[in-house]
C-alpha cells in the first residue's frame, strides 16, 4: 500500500465528512451515523432527489462541498465502478462498496472487479460485496443496518471476511469493548494486512480479532502480524473452513499429514497470532487481551467458595498446560489470617462461606490471593438471576475484589462458570477497574493460555514466499535422496548400491544384519510395494531377497540394519504456492497417517521452534525415558531436523517435497533410513549428490 492510499485509509476509517449514494442502505447509513453521534457533515448524492432521510441531496460528486473523506456506495455493480472512478478523480479518501456482483459472481464479476481496482487508483476501498465499517471511538457508522455496539474510548478491532459474523459480534453481551469493526468482503483493494497496519496506528486499539475464511497473501499477513506484535497489539484469529492448496499428486506421507488447516495453524504460530475455535472464544480472548494484554507465562491462582468449582478449575487448567503453583509463604499467611483455621489454604482456593457477606474479611482474603504474584488471579463468581433474586452479597464481593485489586495492582479476572453468570452492568464495572469479566471458565482458561502464547512469541523472520509447484517434477531415488541429505549433515546408515548378484558380497562387507531395498525413482512407498527386506542375517537370506527384489529394480541398496531403536519420526518438507516451505514433524513408521501425531512449522524455523514442536508430539514421551528405556538423544534429533530444514531452504526454488520416514532415534544419535525428494527438473547440482 502506497503512502497516499495509507493516508486515505485513515481518512476512511475516521472521516470528517461522509457521502452516501444508494437507496434503502444509504438511508440506513444516514440514520446509523446520526444515532452513533457522528460529528461531521453527511452528504447524500442522488441525481433525482432533493433529500434523503431529511438531509439535503447533491446531484453528483462534483457538486459536493469538498472531496469526502468517506463514501458509502450502495448502487448496482456496474454503476459502482463508474462512481468510484469519479471519487478517485476528486481525491476522495476512501469508499465502502456495498454492492455484490463482483468476483464472487463468476468470470464476468471478476472482470468487473478488475475494472473497480483500476478505477479506484489511490482510493482506500473496502469491499466490494461487504457490509461496511463501524468506528465506535470516533462515532462513524458506514453500516446499512442496526448494530449492537456503543461509543467507547478504547477497545478491540474486529476485521472480518464475513459481514454477518461481524454483525453478530456487535450484538455480544459479554462486556467486550469494540473500537472498530470492518467487513472486507472481496478485499479487491484494501485487504486484512493493510487494515491491521491501520489499527496498529491507532493507540486506542488494544487488540485485533480476525475472522478469516481464506488467506490470500500469507507473507503480507505475516508481516502485518509481526509489526502488530512488535507494537504490543495482540492478534486473535478464527479461521473457518479449509481451502484447496492446489490440485497435485502427493506421493509423500508429509503431504497427507500436513493439510491446509495445519498450514494456517503453523502460520499463526510463526507470527504470534492466537488461534481460537469459535466466536465465543474470539470474544472472550479479545476481552482478556483488552484488559491484560499478553502474559509473561501461564501461572494462575484461583479462589471460589466451592470445592466443586475449585476442583473444576484445577482440572481444566491442567488440561490446558496452565500451572497452579502453591501460594508463596507471605500470601499463605495473609490468606490464613483472613480465613481462620477452619479453612485450608491451597491453590485453587476454596475460601468457603465463612466470610460471605463480610466485606472487610473478603477484602483481606482477596488481597492475600492477589499478592501471590502469578500471571493471573481468578475469582470464580456466578451472579444469581437478578430478575428473580437479590444480588447484594455478590455486589459486595465484587466491590471487595475491586478494592483489593486496586491496592495490589495484580492482574485479575472475575470468571463465571456459565456465560450468563456476569450481568453486563457488572462487567462494565469490572472493566473500569482493569479487571477482566470472563464469562465461561473454559473460555477464560483458553484466553489465559492464548495470552501466554502471545507473550512468549518472539519476533522472527517472516515465512518464505509462496513457491511455484506446478509443472514437471523429477523424483530422486532413495540413494540419491539420502546422499543429498547426508551432504547437508543428515546422518544416514552405511550402505552400498549394487546389482542383485553383488548383494551378498556387499552384505558381508557391511556386516550382518542388513536391510535390502529395491532402488528406483518410481518407488515412493517401498513397504507397500514389497520393495524392502529387513533383518537379513546371512548371505543366503540376502541372495533370496535379492532374487525377489530384482523384479522391481536391477539396482539394490544394501544397508546395515539399525538396532536398539527408541522411537521413529517422520520429518518432511513440502513447498506450497501460498505458504512457502512447510516442515512437518511427527510419529513415523508405516502407520504414520493412521496415527496422525504431527506438528507443522513454516520455514524458516528456529531451533527453539523445532524443540517446542517435538514436545507437542505424543511420541515425545519415548524421548524422555519411558518405562525401562533410556532417554533419547534430543540434541541429535534437533540437529538432524535443522539439517533437513537447512537443505530445504537451500533448494527452495526447486524443491517440491521431501520426506524422511523414518528418522530413527537412539540413545546416541539418529539415522535417516528412508528418504524421498521430489523437485522440478531444473534442479541443478543442489539436489544431486
Amino acid at each position: 500500500m502506497g503512502r497516499l492510499t495509507r493516508r486515505n485509509l485513515h481518512r476512511l476509517l475516521a472521516p470528517r465528512h461522509i457521502a452516501v449514494a444508494g437507496g434503502a442502505a444509504a438511508v440506513e447509513v444516514i440514520r446509523q451515523s446520526k444515532q452513533i453521534g457522528f460529528a461531521g457533515e453527511i452528504w447524500p448524492v442522488h441525481p433525482e432527489r432533493d433529500e434523503i432521510a431529511g438531509v439535503p441531496c447533491f446531484p453528483d460528486v462534483w457538486a459536493l462541498p469538498e472531496a469526502p473523506d468517506a463514501t458509502f456506495v450502495s448502487i448496482r455493480a456496474r454503476s459502482t465502478v463508474d462512481f468510484v472512478a469519479i471519487l478517485s478523480q476528486v481525491d476522495a479518501g476512501g469508499v465502502v462498496c456495498h454492492a455484490s456482483g463482483f468476483a464472487e459472481a463468476g468470470a464476468e464479476g471478476r472482470a468487473l472487479q478488475a475494472e473497480l481496482v483500476e478505477a479506484a487508483g489511490e482510493l482506500a476501498v473496502i469491499g466490494p460485496n461487504c457490509f461496511g465499517l463501524l468506528n465506535y471511538v470516533d462515532g462513524v457508522a458506514l453500516w446499512p443496518d442496526q448494530h449492537g455496539g456503543h461509543r467507547v474510548e478504547r477497545g478491540v478491532a474486529i476485521l472480518s471476511q464475513s459481514g454477518n459474523v461481524a454483525h453478530s459480534l456487535t450484538m455480544q453481551r459479554r462486556s467486550l469493548p469494540i473500537a472498530h469493526v470492518v467487513t472486507v468482503g472481496n478485499s479487491a483493494c484494501t485487504r486484512i494486512p493493510e487494515l491491521i497496519d491501520a489499527m496498529v496506528d491507532d493507540d486506542r486499539v488494544t487488540a485485533i480479532g480476525l475472522y478469516l475464511e481464506a488467506i490470500d497473501d500469507v507473507q503480507a499477513l505475516a508481516l502485518a502480524a509481526m509489526r502488530s506484535l512488535r507494537r504490543g497489539v495482540p492478534i486473535v484469529a478464527l479461521k473457518s473452513g479449509s481451502s484447496e492448496i492446489g490440485a497435485r499428486t502427493n506421493l509423500s506421507h508429509t503431504s497427507a499429514l500436513s493439510t491446509s488447516d495445519d498450514l494456517c495453524t503453523a502460520l499463526f504460530e510463526h507470527c504470534g497470532i492466537a488461534r481460537v475455535d469459535d466466536l465465543v472464544g474470539l470474544a472472550e480472548t479479545l476481552k482478556f487481551l483488552h484488559v491484560h494484554g499478553p502474559l509473561p507465562g501461564g501461572t494462575i491462582a484461583s479462589a471460589s467458595c466451592s470445592g466443586g468449582e475449585a476442583a473444576l478449575v484445577a482440572d481444566l487448567a491442567s488440561a490446558r498446560g496452565l500451572e497452579m503453583p502453591d501460594f508463596p509463604v507471605s500470601a499463605r499467611e495473609k490468606l490464613s489470617a483472613a480465613l481462620g483455621e477452619k479453612v485450608g489454604v491451597a491453590n485453587p482456593l476454596d475460601y468457603q462461606t465463612y466470610i460471605w457477606g463480610d466485606a472487610e474479611k473478603q477484602h483481606d482474603c482477596f488481597s492475600g490471593l492477589l499478592s501471590a504474584g502469578f500471571d493471573q488471579h481468578l475469582l470464580v463468581l456466578d451472579y444469581p438471576r437478578l430478575d428473580r433474586c437479590h444480588g447484594e452479597d455478590w455486589h459486595s464481593t465484587v466491590d471487595s475484589f475491586i478494592a483489593a485489586r486496586a491496592a495490589t495492582g495484580a492482574r485479575a479476572s472475575v470468571v463465571s462458570m456459565l456465560p450468563e453468570g456476569i450481568p453486563e452492568e457488572v462487567g462494565a464495572k469490572l472493566l473500569e477497574a482493569r479487571i477482566a469479566p470472563m464469562q465461561g471458565l473454559a473460555e477464560c482458561l483458553d484466553a489465559i493460555r492464548a495470552a501466554g502464547k502471545i507473550g512468549r512469541a518472539r519476533e522472527q523472520e517472516p515465512p518464505f514466499a509462496g513457491i511455484e509447484t506446478t509443472g514437471p517434477v523429477r523424483q530422486l531415488d532413495e540413494w540419491e535422496s539420502k546422499r543429498a541429505l547426508a551432504a547437508a549433515g543428515v546422518p544416514i546408515p552405511q550402505g552400498l548400491v549394487v546389482d542383485a548378484d553383488e548383494a551378498p558380497d556387499a552384505a558381508r562387507e557391511l556386516g550382518f544384519p542388513v536391510v535390502l531395498k529395491a532402488v528406483s525413482a518410481t518407488l515412493a512407498h517401498k513397504t507397500e510395494a514389497g520393495a524392502v527386506k529387513l533383518d537379513l542375517r546371512d548371505a543366503e537370506s540376502v541372495r533370496i531377497g535379492a532374487k525377489y527384489l530384482r523384479r522391481l529394480s536391477s539396482r539394490l541398496l544394501v544397508e546395515q540394519m539399525a538396532t536398539d531403536v527408541l522411537a521413529e519420526l517422520i520429518v518432511g518438507v513440502r513447498a506450497d504456492p501460498r505458504f512457502g516451505l512447510a516442515l512437518t514433524i511427527g510419529s513415523g513408521g508405516t502407520l504414520v497417517e493412521l496415527v496422525g501425531d504431527s506438528v507443522t512449522l513454516l520455514l524458516p524455523a528456529r531451533r527453539e521452534d523445532i524443540s517446542a514442536a517435538l514436545k507437542k508430539l505424543r511420541v515425545y514421551r519415548l524421548f524422555t525415558g519411558f518405562r525401562s528405556k533410556p532417554p533419547a538423544d534430543l540434541d541429535a534429533v534437533v540437529d538432524a531436523i535443522e539439517a533437513i530444514a537447512g537443505y530445504a531452504t537451500s533448494t527452495k526454488d526447486t524443491l517440491v517435497e521431501l520426506d524422511v520416514n523414518p528418522l530413527l532415534v537412539f540413545e546416541r544419535g539418529v539415522l535417516a533410513v528412508d528418504a524421498l525428494i521430489r523437485a522440478r527438473p531444473d534442479t541443478g547440482t543442489a539436489l544431486t549428490p
